[in-house]
């Protein structure tokens, strides 16, 4: 088995997926393509609710000192943003997403972009991402990424029908991450404890939350400057479970 398959094979699904949705998008009027929005911003909110069940559990409560399961989320999500912030984060994404966008020559400014920073998130976060992109480096196979790879498939075609060529630049910052995790699985093997991922999975779900709202245009959360906790947090976690435990 080639070591990155997986991600390559996940590249390759997002950009055909968003080709069939900018080609089917292009024939739907403006308020069809709205409504579309509205929806996978529903979606998006739905699949964060998901993401957030396992900061109920008893795994992952019993693996922190007592009264800590939402405080260690709030402290990585604290941590996170002002490291985002200080390197501003969501205005890099922003500006090369704009770049990307004079690149592509795409001629909607506001949705390439949107379409870029929206898609990009939602496809990197997430438990299969990770662990998914681990296995892969580990060599013990592919399954997670190709399950992750059909997923992405459908989710970029409802995102480009609406959004753009800017979902299939998202393939770019997708491999970079997955790229990075297959190598820590190459090198270092399954490192992260279930506690760890946990935590990154609920992170991970409020980013996608911020995404829904932004979707649905009921708040502009910064959600590039949060990116930080998604890295914050597993180690916040551990330094709880080691020394406060």
């Amino acid at each position: 088995m080639i070591i990155g398959l997986g991600t390559l094979i996940n590249i390759a699904t997002i950009v055909a997926g968003a080709t069939v949705g900018v080609l089917a998008g292009s024939r739907l009027a403006p308020k069809t393509r709205d409504l579309i929005t509205d929806i996978l911003g529903l979606i998006t909110i739905l699949a964060a609710s998901s993401a957030v069940i396992p900061m109920f559990s008893s795994e992952f409560s019993s693996s922190l000192p007592k009264g800590w399961t939402l405080l260690s989320i709030l402290g990585s999500l604290l941590l996170g943003g002002l490291i985002g912030s200080a390197l501003k984060l969501e205005d890099r994404l922003e500006k090369l997403g704009e770049k990307l966008r004079r690149k592509f020559g795409a001629h909607q400014e506001g949705t390439f972009v949107e379409g870029f920073v929206s898609s990009s998130l939602l496809f990197v976060i997430g438990p299969l991402a990770i662990l998914g992109s681990i296995s892969d480096g580990m060599g013990t196979g592919i399954d997670q990424l190709s399950l992750k790879s059909i997923l992405d498939f459908f989710a970029a075609i409802a995102f480009a029908a609406s959004l753009g060529w800017g979902v299939a630049a998202s393939a770019i910052p997708v491999g970079i991450y997955q790229g990075i995790w297959t190598l820590v699985g190459l090198f270092l093997g399954n490192i992260l404890a279930q506690y760890q991922v946990d935590a990154m999975t609920i992170v991970g779900g409020l980013l996608l939350l911020s995404i829904g709202l932004r979707l649905l245009r009921i708040k502009e959360v910064a959600v590039g400057n949060l990116l930080p906790a998604l890295a914050i947090a597993p180690i916040f976690v551990y330094v709880l479970h080691t020394f406060l435990s």
